[in-house]
């Protein structure tokens, strides 16, 4: 299955060969198997090492104080394939031994080999290294598949998510008969989600009972991850989990530390959400209390939405035959937490970091992203009334927060109103920052000289 990530791994190997690369995200996500397929498109050599499953070579990385003592060992292990710059190493469940990640620095100044480190709930266990290699490692963030990921996976034409591209870039209405086929692509999705098993169960079988039985078997992974790894406050952790459907689906959205906490144990509840969040397994959406750029400056840290990585899985965790409903186009329920949550995903996916404002002046906007340095305010809709955003009508008459545009995400085709533009909800895959090329500047000190 083709992921976006490759290109970015293609670009990181033309670079300086003094870095490492890390890949770090939720477990399941295809790291591994993204990166197998990158080697072996573009080395002659591959060496993996699983630190989880090699219990000599996770006593050898534990124990090694000396990049010296790491080459003997792999050249007793894998001699023949030790070819210097023809050779990819590949470490994968680093989180069982930290110690690497902090002795990478003399294995890339080595220069003989290029290296890729991965793991599970590195966001959480990279606070106990003591030494990062600052300038000596890029770090690349893995998501699950995102929707345009998953059309291609299913056999969409790129030319087709190029049409796409080309009407959202100039604000013209979709074909009626391709925007029926997409937002039926669109509710699939909804329903499958992006976790690369549940997608290729999918693709073979369109049983979407055993993608079923695939999602609440990743759900009861996390939690068992939960338990491993953070034994104290497992409790706390599996109930914020199994409250997120609930809450999404609650009229505020919102999370309050004091509606879990037990006992007073407020701390125990922050530090479950942060745990969650630095795992992969959820996304914080914060409060921005004013929808001016940049959003981080008035971020508030005491109320959050919080969304699952997978909307597939936030789908499993109902038990209402919602699968059955979305696929179905139903009107009388409301999808609002789930098409919020795959838009945040989507968000989250392209590096935009996503906010919600909520006043009591003006209302409370859904999302509200920095895009190219501008706030834009974001609506999902997943009913008829996609036209009535009074919040947001408020938002937009307020000539200090200087915002110029909106995007309300629907089920229905394209159309703009002035600075409020009508997308379907599929279209949420081409909101991106700008790509930025080279920035010189050179400034003339020949006074001073």
């Amino acid at each position: 299955m083709k992921r976006f990530i490759t290109q970015k791994i293609i670009e990181w190997n033309k670079q300086n060969k003094k870095k490492a690369l890390l890949i770090d995200g939720a477990r399941q996500v295809g790291k591994t198997y993204s990166i197998r397929e990158f080697a072996q498109a573009h080395y002659e050599n591959f060496i993996e090492i699983n630190l989880l499953e090699n219990e000599d070579a996770l006593n050898m990385f534990s124990k090694a104080k000396t990049s010296q003592e790491i080459f003997v060992y792999m050249s007793l292990l894998f001699g023949d394939k030790m070819i210097p710059d023809k050779t990819l190493i590949f470490l994968d469940e680093v989180q069982e031994c930290l110690n690497i990640v902090t002795v990478i620095k003399f294995l890339v100044e080595d220069g003989r080999f290029r290296y890729i480190l991965s793991g599970s709930l590195l966001g959480v266990e990279m606070k106990n290294v003591k030494s990062v290699p600052v300038g000596y490692m890029d770090i690349l963030q893995m998501c699950p598949m995102n929707f345009a990921e998953f059309c291609i996976a299913n056999g969409v034409a790129q030319s087709a998510i190029d049409y796409l591209k080309d009407c959202f870039t100039n604000l013209t209405p979709v074909g009626e008969a391709i925007h029926e086929k997409f937002m039926q692509l669109y509710r699939l999705y909804l329903v499958v989600g992006g976790m690369p098993d549940a997608v290729k169960e999918y693709i073979a079988s369109n049983n979407l009972s055993k993608v079923l039985e695939i999602q609440r078997y990743l759900c009861e992974n996390y939690k068992a991850d939960m338990a491993k790894y953070e034994k104290e406050n497992k409790p706390l952790l599996s109930t914020i989990f199994d409250l997120i459907p609930s809450e999404l689906n609650a009229q505020n959205k919102r999370f309050k530390f004091k509606s879990i906490e037990n006992g007073g144990r407020s701390k125990y509840a922050e530090d479950s959400f942060l745990w969650l969040t630095d795992a992969g397994i959820a996304l914080p959406v914060y409060c921005a209390n004013e929808p001016k750029a940049p959003l981080i400056l008035s971020k508030s840290r005491n109320l959050l939405k919080l969304f699952l990585c997978d909307v597939g899985l936030l789908a499993s965790m109902y038990i209402n035959n919602l699968q059955v409903k979305i696929l179905s186009g139903e009107k009388n329920i409301n999808f609002g937490s789930v098409y919020e949550n795959a838009v945040t995903q989507e968000l989250v996916c392209h590096g935009l970091v996503p906010y919600y404002f909520n006043s009591h002046k003006q209302g409370e906007l859904d999302l509200i992203v920095e895009i190219d340095g501008e706030a834009v305010p974001i609506e999902v809709k997943s009913g008829k009334d996609y036209t009535v955003h009074s919040a947001l009508n408020n938002i937009l008459n307020v000539e200090e927060y200087g915002v110029k545009k909106a995007y309300i995400f629907n089920n229905y085709n394209l159309s703009v109103d002035g600075n409020k533009v009508y997308l379907p909800v599929y279209m949420s895959m081409f909101l991106c920052n700008t790509e930025q090329g080279e920035m010189i500047y050179k400034l003339n000190l020949e006074e001073l000289k």
